[in-house]
């Protein structure tokens, strides 16, 4: 790109047209005058047509890349790529991109697939892959002289541990996380899926679906805590985007619709708004939300002043939901980082009792608001607990108050609390209604 001229990269040097991809998990990396970038690509992309109401894809030229965009030359190099050449299966896509600047190497996590998983060092200018580890990762960053990833093994228990490398001596170590003793609010944590990550204050910030682990993985690794943070056991989440140090705090973005899936059978839509996608403002023991916005945050990027965000009203739809176009619309918009940094956006949320059960939900920050209400439509009788907590360095222990609750309409004022509250149901409510409104 030019000031005269704008140039497109299709995709070509992966195979013939038409494509589909490019990108799921911002694996994005920038060293010097060259921009890496990871992800998969459909070339060519081969659409099946649609078994009833749905739709698939073949996944026989499905490939996982790593590119390289030299900033001066404006010239794009495939640096390398792999396909395991399967109908329905895929191999493991890139979904982080990190610079080791020991070693000048690029460390590449693959934890999207069913084959060729771990985590690898990419040389930079001949792109040859080398595995440095066996346990599938989705996300990593920097702390400190290491480097950071999640265990993922099971999509459907998540972030199991933390794999560290030590960029000095090469050595790895592993930290297993067990939930049931670092969760601050004492409940329990379901599914939580890597989502982004970065570090500041010597500390990981971990941010998975759910809420954020929190700590030293290296010198500290029993002391690590997870809070629970806009967890509505639905597909919100801190996926498919990004954290980021700003200004010496950390920025993130939760999405309310991340992914999504309209198969037959599943109803009009298997994955309820439970509000709007927010963007956090982390300055510990502060958790602020500075802005408010539709179904995902893309990514975004700090310029001068500015911050520069980039979003869609879609989200990535479930593997039997094909279509033979492009589906979404995509938006960029440049928003004063100063104003955004000193006002919170009204927000509401919404938990449903068929969905939380008798298990602890929300983890909803109240910095920045003055006012703020939890309002429940009951069918019977019931108590609700509160915990407080805060992001404070180290993590202290929650405060729980416990309120009795009237069937019909309650409405508790939250003014006496601080920090982030989570709820909890004595006994599970099928029919029940939660709304918790910030202003």
């Amino acid at each position: 790109m030019t000031k005269d001229r704008d140039e497109v990269y299709g995709f070509d040097l992966l195979g013939a047209g038409p494509r589909s991809g490019g990108d799921t998990y911002n694996a994005v990396e920038a060293v010097d005058d060259e921009i890496y970038f990871g992800g998969w690509v459909h070339s060519p992309a081969v659409y099946n047509g649609r078994r009833n109401a749905g739709g698939t894809i073949s996944f026989r030229n499905k490939f996982s890349h790593l590119h390289s965009y030299d900033i001066k030359e404006q010239k794009v190099r495939l640096l390398w790529a792999d396909s395991i050449r399967s109908e329905t299966e895929w191999a493991g896509e890139v979904s982080e991109v990190v610079h080791d600047p020991v070693s000048d190497r690029l460390i590449v996590a693959r934890g999207d697939g069913h084959a060729n998983l771990g985590i690898f060092a990419a040389d930079r200018r001949k792109g040859t892959l080398d595995r440095l580890s066996e346990l599938p990762a989705l996300k990593g960053t920097h702390f400190l002289d290491y480097m950071c990833f999640d265990v993922k093994k099971d999509w459907t228990k998540g972030m199991e541990g933390i794999q560290t490398l030590d960029l000095v001596t090469g050595r790895w170590e592993v930290a297993p996380l067990d939930y049931r003793l670092i969760s601050v609010d004492g409940g329990p944590v379901r599914s939580p899926l890597p989502g982004c990550a970065t570090s500041a204050y010597s500390n990981l910030f971990f941010f998975v679906h759910g809420g954020v682990v929190v700590g030293d993985p290296v010198d500290a690794p029993d002391e690590m805590r997870f809070l629970r943070l806009f967890d509505f056991k639905t597909p919100y989440a801190p996926a498919r985007t990004m954290a980021k140090p700003v200004l010496g705090g950390v920025m993130v973005a939760f999405n309310a619709y991340s992914h999504g899936s309209r198969r037959p059978g599943s109803g009009p839509d298997s994955s309820p708004i439970a509000g709007p996608s927010v963007i956090l403002y982390v300055t510990p023991p502060q958790v602020r939300i500075v802005g408010a916005f539709g179904a995902r945050i893309t990514g975004f990027e700090k310029v001068g002043g500015e911050l520069l965000i980039a979003a869609s009203n879609e989200a990535n739809l479930g593997s039997g939901d094909a279509t033979p176009i492009d589906t979404g619309y995509r938006d960029l918009a440049s928003l004063d980082l100063g104003r955004l940094l000193v006002a919170s956006p009204p927000v509401t949320f919404h938990g449903v009792g068929s969905r939380v059960g008798d298990e602890t939900w929300g983890g909803i920050p109240l910095d920045g608001y003055s006012s703020s209400e939890f309002l429940c439509d009951l069918t019977t009788a019931n108590k609700v607990t509160i915990s407080e907590y805060r992001l404070s360095l180290p993590v202290a222990s929650a405060r729980r108050e416990v309120f009795e609750l009237k069937p019909g309409r309650n409405r508790l004022d939250l003014s006496s609390f601080h920090g982030i509250v989570s709820f909890r149901l004595e006994r599970t409510d099928p029919d029940s209604d939660f709304w918790v409104t910030l202003r």
